[in-house]
Order: structure tokens, then C-alpha cells, then sequence
């Protein structure tokens, strides 16, 4: 693996529905791809000069055609998960899914909304599904509030 990969920022973002159906992309399955063949939500790298929120958005947008009104700040982590590949810092946004806005699949092999009780059927890394949980609580917190 290039040492470059290792200094290298990545953004994702959890959109969920109201129900908290959680948009993932099934990854290409090339080689050497972080995550190759598996379920992930859309996110990645980090262009120079780019701050964490704006390449969230650049990311979902060039994976997706979604464009968010509003982003929330999950947390940050170094992610050791991939297995293969070394480890990286990680940026997790999440928002609401507008339900208007059409979404692409303009990167991987699909782009799909999967219920929470649905996990299992799909090959989803376990440590996603932990953040997928915190971003579940932080959408029924934000909805009690208002």
C-alpha cells in the first residue's frame, strides 16, 4: 500500500430516511478498493485544501446526485476496520433524506435505501452498522427536539 493512502482524510455520510433506512452504495469489487464488493454508505477522500464537510458533500453529490441541506457532524475516528489496508482518519456526517431529491448510482454497482432490520441481508462491515446505530439515535434526538 503507498504511504500516501495512510495521510490521506475521508469523509462519509449516513443518509437516512425518517425511518431510518440508511442509503448505501454497493462498491465496485476491483482489487485493492477499500471495501471492494461490500455495502458502505457513499463517502471518500479528501481533495488538498478541502475541508471535511465540503468533501462529504462533493462525495455524496458525485455518488448520488444528492445534494444535502444540511449536514450533522456524526464524529471522527481513526478507522483500522479495512481490513488490508492501512489505517485512516474517517470524518462521519449524517442527514435526513429529503424525500424529493432522485438518487443516482453514479459510482459502484448500486445505491439503495436498506431498512435497519434488513442488515443481514446485505454485506455490510460490522462496524458500520455500530455507526449506523448512532446515527439512528442522533435522527430521533434531532426529531424530539423540534
Amino acid at each position: 500500500m503507498s504511504s500516501s493512502f495512510e495521510n490521506k482524510k475521508v469523509a462519509s455520510i449516513f443518509l437516512l430516511r425518517d425511518d431510518g433506512a440508511l442509503l448505501l452504495q454497493h462498491r465496485d469489487n476491483k482489487p485493492g478498493l477499500p471495501l471492494a464488493g461490500k455495502w458502505a454508505p457513499p463517502g471518500g477522500h479528501c481533495e488538498a485544501g478541502e475541508d471535511m464537510e465540503r468533501c462529504a458533500r462533493r462525495e455524496l453529490r458525485e455518488e448520488t446526485g444528492y445534494d444535502c441541506a444540511r449536514l450533522n457532524l456524526l464524529g471522527s475516528f481513526i478507522d483500522d476496520n479495512v481490513e488490508n489496508h492501512p489505517a485512516y482518519p474517517l470524518t462521519v456526517f449524517w442527514a435526513r433524506y429529503d424525500g424529493v431529491q432522485t438518487l443516482q448510482c453514479l459510482e459502484g454497482q448500486a445505491v439503495e435505501f436498506v431498512e435497519r432490520e434488513q442488515v443481514s441481508d446485505y454485506e455490510i462491515p460490522k462496524y458500520l452498522i455500530r455507526i449506523w446505530d448512532q446515527a439512528i439515535a442522533a435522527l430521533r434526538k434531532q426529531v424530539e427536539e423540534r
